[in-house]
């Protein structure tokens, strides 16, 4: 797109926004403003996505804004109760999709597991009022180092992913979970030093 080419766009966008602020302030399209910004981040991350598509090996950090956009424009047009998992689903995809893009980036799966499972977590609070979701964020993770284990061979996944799987069985499901508010702070830093270790340690 040239420079006249955008500016042209730019400002068809400007009269578009306009016309329907007043159709929104005149009651004959309600919700229209939002409909527009909602449309705008769509087609941001539609970019983003093309740009991928142009170059998937050079080009794979667009996937994350790109399905960031789309889950911003999701959230705006889709009701409230959707719009924690549609943002975080949505991003947390697209770390899966990097994974997928080239299996060398296997990092890529753990903050694609750990949105994913909070998005899942924010549909359950939000769609139906679920407040002790401790448990199931816990078996989230310990499923999201599991697979890092399975998919990228990397042998020391398997113990944050069975310890973080138990944690969540015992705080999810028993008497134990008001515990969650001290080994929840204290498992993220151990995964924290264990992903730290791993980079750092001699090859």
């Amino acid at each position: 797109m040239n420079r006249n080419n955008f500016r042209i766009f730019i400002g068809g966008a400007l009269v578009l926004l306009g016309v329907l602020m007043l159709l929104e302030r005149f009651g004959i399209f309600r919700a229209a403003v939002e409909i527009f910004w909602g449309v705008i981040f769509l087609a941001g991350g539609v970019y983003f996505l093309y740009r991928f598509a142009l170059d998937m090996s050079g080009e794979w950090w667009a996937l994350i804004p790109g399905l960031a956009l789309i889950g911003v424009g999701a959230s705006i047009v889709l009701p409230e109760r959707w719009s924690g998992l549609s943002f975080l689903g949505l991003l947390g995809i697209s770390f899966l999709a990097i994974y997928l893009s080239n299996r060398q980036r296997w990092w890529a799966i753990i903050p694609g597991g750990v949105l994913i499972t909070l998005g899942i977590v924010a549909a359950l609070t939000d769609m139906y009022g679920a407040r002790e979701t401790g448990g199931i964020f816990f078996l989230g993770l310990g499923l999201t180092f599991l697979l890092v284990a399975v998919l990228a061979s990397m042998q020391w996944a398997y113990i944050p992913g069975v310890i973080l799987l138990l944690m969540g069985v015992v705080l999810g499901y028993t008497p134990m979970a008001g515990a969650l508010n001290y080994i929840w702070p204290a498992a993220l830093i151990l995964m924290g030093l264990l992903l730290i270790f791993q980079f750092t340690r001699p090859k």
